[in-house]
């Protein structure tokens, strides 16, 4: 069976944060409670050192560090995706080399941010990264963030040439975008998984051709994401419309504060789990202000009792 015909990346793989002690330093507790926290869960994987991950605040070293411990940790019990991006064809190639070493599942990649590049530039730095990556290769796509877009076009004639490119996370707001391409890609390689970033969006990627969805929310609500795309499959759509009803509103809380890693943190420890709420400078904790906005959202889709 070739990698195209069992690409694992697919279902609900939440972009998991990296818990820090209030030092700043890799806390390998609260990690490991919220890693076991979520496989027990049943997510269809778990993606280190993205967005939420704050690997843009991290060394390389740093960044070998936690990929290291995650890969040990989950052991094998559900895939496990390293980001690798950087604003370095170099550094990216290092990190994909050592995620291969250490035994990761696949590599998440997104496109170098700060110097913006031509299309030919930004897709030599992929044929760069493809031809010498040992790893399934998911790309990223968050244009809000990186200032350019992975537009379909050009996302296809990447999977048209290189095997090892499985995937893309597209974290955009636009379902036209996620619609063309599900369609430019898959018409390439039918196993091709796009996956959305925001929850508004599940349900309409899924009747779209989607794979599934790497978002936020996954850190502190995953059963919401996996019991819609499992009811979705099953055919109990009224069970769809009650999730989906849910899902609607959690992308309200990405409007709280930017960057929102610090929402986030604050949202797992609200939902129960135990874990520190340090973010890297120059995100800071979260106001009390702020944090009442987010109980109240939590509260409207009921993740949050009322008092």
């Amino acid at each position: 069976m070739t990698l195209k015909e069992c690409n694992p990346i697919k279902g609900v793989i939440p972009p998991i944060s990296t818990i820090f002690l209030e030092d700043g330093t890799f806390d390998e507790v609260g990690m490991s409670r919220l890693i076991e926290n979520l496989i027990s869960r049943h997510v269809d994987g778990l993606f280190f050192l993205g967005t939420g991950g704050e690997f843009s605040q991290l060394s390389l070293s740093q960044r070998k560090e936690i990929a290291e411990f995650a890969v040990k940790k989950v052991d094998k019990r559900v895939p496990v995706l390293i980001g690798t991006g950087a604003t370095s064809t170099d550094d990216v190639i290092s990190l994909n080399e050592h995620a291969y070493s250490i035994g990761a599942d696949a590599v998440v990649v997104i496109n170098p941010y700060y110097l913006k590049l031509s299309e030919e530039k930004l897709l030599e730095h992929y044929h760069l990264i493809a031809k010498k990556s040992k790893l399934p290769i998911l790309l990223y796509n968050f244009p809000a963030l990186t200032g350019q877009d992975l537009s379909p076009d050009l996302v296809s004639s990447l999977v048209a040439e290189h095997q090892n490119i499985v995937g893309i996370k597209e974290t955009v707001s636009d379902i036209g975008h996620v619609r063309e391409m599900i369609i430019k890609t898959k018409k390439i390689n039918p196993h091709f998984s796009v996956l959305c970033g925001f929850e508004d969006l599940l349900l309409n990627s899924l009747s779209l051709g989607g794979d599934g969805i790497i978002s936020a929310s996954g850190n502190f609500a995953p059963e919401w994401s996996t019991g819609l795309i499992h009811s979705y499959h099953e055919g109990d759509y009224e069970k769809v419309m009650s999730l989906q009803r849910h899902l609607v509103y959690i992308p309200e809380i990405y409007k709280l504060d930017t960057p929102f890693i610090n929402v986030i943190k604050k949202a797992i420890t609200l939902c129960g789990l135990e874990v520190s709420e340090k973010v890297l400078a120059p995100a800071h904790d979260l106001s009390e202000e702020k944090t009442e906005a987010l109980i109240s959202i939590l509260k409207e889709v009921q993740l949050v009792k009322n008092s």
